[in-house]
């Protein structure tokens, strides 16, 4: 694979050829430090994600995400439809914190935490190094015909994708429908779950695709995030940089002889071994600049520490740098925009952290019913008719629940309710109740009420309502 040239690199990508058709990058396995602080953390997370559906806190999911039936659990918090603010804001601290992660470090997410890079470079193409060899090897195995070895070799690869890509395909649905309804589905056949098993067939399907034939290109063409850090990153932004100073010198780069004075002749410290190119699974030459294909995965900088390494040249040459640190020697410090960002960030956290406090296990909602105004019922006593619906979002059932006013005296009484009325676990229990009030008690046409809600003796939850009465003409 040529580098591409210096002038127009910015006008077609490294996984396209000239006449439009697709270029299969072949990486070179990486080896290095840093690889090995990659599948150290990419292993750690792979766990996490496998794990997360099937680890309860308190009896619920650790990580839940039901939108077919607006559930979500988030480290253990149950978020029902009621509590959507809660999501919707944890969505943006989210958002937040990955803008000020990229202002400051770059595509570090894409290399290190995002799930495509770990699934395809630490799983997908190691059991493909493992098949099929390095980078050269499986150039000539793509470029030979479908011989008996060709065919063995292909059909595992294939099999084996397949297989893994059923596994993601379970987690996925564990985290959507939950872990507890999987496998009871697993357990039974599939025919009788077929609204559950043909989603699971089309994600098995579109992730062998992504995995086994899109590869790259999730990156470079399909995810938002690489057009995103575009408009994030500045010169002071830290990212796997190639040290165009030292590499290029007076005279630029030049391939590497013994015991040649490289500095005499006002060349860099860049041999062009092209190793930089060869590793990277996104096919860019990283010496040409920060390019939006770039995951920075530091698989050139590994590469290019052990040709340092090899030719007694200090290692370094493409690092963690920012643009200002090689052009002016300016170390990493925190600018105006960066400290705007740690600062809404701050207090999104906050005001997130205030309202999860504040957030009740149990909801209670009284409404008027529609249409109704009061009613009397003897000479004195005013009634009004409400509807009413209890949310339950503990793990337990409540029971023995009542309803008592705290400010007026009078009577709650509940239509087609048992002595024990119970609010089940994760349910939502609703029905009809009437209020019924002295008239002497009332101080006009509309009262605000408050009414507590009780499990036995325990107060668990206070909701308000208007409460209709005659008009005073005095």
């Amino acid at each position: 694979m040529e580098a591409p040239n210096n002038e127009s690199f910015r006008d077609s990508i490294g996984t396209m050829t000239s006449e439009g058709k697709r270029a299969w990058v072949y990486p070179k396995k990486p080896n290095g430090k840093l690889y090995e602080y990659r599948k150290i953390t990419s292993y750690v997370l792979l766990a996490f994600l496998f794990a997360a559906p099937f680890i309860k806190v308190q009896g619920n999911q650790f990580l839940m995400f039901n939108v077919l039936e607006r559930r979500f659990n988030i480290f253990g918090f149950p978020f029902w439809p009621q509590d959507f603010y809660l999501f919707v804001l944890s969505m943006i601290i989210g958002v937040v914190f990955i803008t000020l992660f990229t202002v400051a470090f770059g595509r570090v997410f894409c290399g290190w935490v995002c799930p495509q890079t770990i699934f395809m470079e630490m799983v997908f193409r190691r059991i493909e190094y493992w098949i099929e060899g390095d980078r050269n090897k499986q150039r000539r195995l793509d470029n030979q015909e479908w011989n008996s070895e060709k065919i063995r070799k292909r059909s595992l690869k294939w099999f084996i994708f397949l297989v893994i890509s059923f596994l993601i395909a379970n987690i996925f649905l564990a985290y959507l429908i939950g872990s507890d309804k999987l496998l009871q589905y697993i357990g039974e056949s599939p025919f009788n779950h077929l609204s559950t098993l043909i989603p699971l067939i089309i994600f098995t399907g579109v992730f062998y695709f992504v995995f086994a034939w899109f590869r790259e290109q999730v990156c470079i063409i399909a995810c938002p995030y690489g057009r995103l850090q575009s408009v994030l990153l500045d010169n002071k932004s830290i990212v796997v940089a190639y040290d165009h100073k030292r590499g290029e010198g007076e005279n630029g780069r030049k391939k590497f002889r013994k015991n040649e004075d490289r500095q005499a002749l006002g060349h860099g410290d860049c041999i062009d071994c092209l190793q930089c190119v060869h590793v990277c699974p996104t096919g860019i030459d990283i010496r040409n600049g920060t390019q939006l294909e770039c995951v920075n995965c530091t698989a050139c900088i590994d590469e290019c520490d052990h040709i340092m390494e090899s030719i007694n040249l200090p290692k370094g040459l493409i690092r963690y740098a920012s643009e200002d640190e090689i052009e002016k020697k300016q170390k990493f410090k925190l600018t105006a925009r960066m400290k705007g960002y740690i600062a809404v960030l701050t207090i999104l956290i906050g005001v997130f952290t205030g309202l999860l406090l504040l957030r009740n296990e149990v909801e209670a909602t009284v409404l008027r019913l529609p249409g109704q105004l009061y009613e009397r019922k003897g000479e004195n006593v005013i009634s009004n008719i409400f509807t009413y619906k209890l949310v339950n979002k503990t793990v337990k059932e409540i029971e023995h629940v009542n309803f008592k006013l705290r400010t007026f005296k009078g009577d709650i009484k509940l239509v087609s309710a048992s002595d024990n009325f119970k609010v089940p676990k994760q349910g939502i229990a609703e029905g009809t109740l009437f209020i019924e009030i002295n008239q002497s008690e009332l101080s006009g046409d509309k009262n605000k009420l408050t009414i507590d809600v009780y499990s036995d003796d325990e107060l668990i939850e206070t909701t308000s309502v208007n409460f209709l009465g005659p008009r005073s003409y005095n």
